[in-house]
């Protein structure tokens, strides 16, 4: 029985909510079954067909892995000089396949230098895969379209959690949005576990109203 597994993340540009990782193991033979129930990118499909092709993934599957990554550990990542987001993703990536154990990886690949991410994704992997990371992978491979659904699904969710948690509605979280950018003016000193603070969008934001702050008191 030959193992292939498909990551993919969801959620890496918001200036809310969190960055998440799914990994999905499959008997490679299997793979046209999710052919069959017609997975694609996540990005190409409506809530509602998301929902409901994370259900029947579920029942095609060994089993997954899921990572959920606050904004806090995000920031602290950032902030610090060792670590960057492709390199956390790399090591989050890595427990992933550690915990599922495949014989081969697919990976929708975050980094420019495809070479350089494998080489540090392999210094935290406990066997030797066979691992491919492609450029749009989540478009090109249905492992890969698989955990780019289960990812988005459950970034979804967390995001329905804190809107619930707090009675906020704040969009999608994407800096692009004109509700989350509303949001975000009106609200930035305040729910400071939900926003990633190193975002230039938010740190635009904390510093004009500081600035207008000052002004004023003077």
């Amino acid at each position: 029985m030959t193992t292939i597994c498909g990551i993919d993340e969801a959620g890496r540009g918001p200036v809310i909510g969190p960055l998440v990782i799914s990994g999905i193991l499959i008997e490679e033979k299997d793979l046209p079954k999710l052919r069959n129930i017609k997975v694609k990118d996540s990005k190409l499909l409506t809530p509602k067909q998301r929902e409901f092709l994370f259900k029947e993934i579920k029942k095609i599957i060994i089993k997954e892995k899921t990572i959920i990554i606050p904004p806090q550990e995000i920031d602290d990542v950032l902030n610090s000089e060792e670590l960057n987001l492709n390199k956390l993703e790399a090591i989050k990536t890595a427990i992933i396949i550690n915990y599922l154990k495949p014989d081969k990886v697919t990976i929708d690949c975050p980094s420019t230098n495809i070479n350089a991410y494998v080489d540090y994704l392999k210094t935290f992997l406990k066997y030797e895969p066979k691992i491919k990371a492609e450029h749009k992978a989540d478009y090109k491979y249905c492992e890969v379209s698989a955990s780019s659904i289960l990812a988005k699904v459950t970034r979804d969710k967390e995001i329905e959690k804190l809107k619930k948690k707090y009675s906020i509605e704040f969009g999608s979280g994407y800096p692009s949005d004109p509700l989350t950018q509303e949001f975000l003016k009106k609200n930035y000193n305040k729910y400071p576990e939900i926003f990633r603070k190193t975002w230039m969008t938010y740190r635009n934001i904390s510093e004009t109203k500081k600035q207008k702050s000052l002004s004023d008191y003077k």
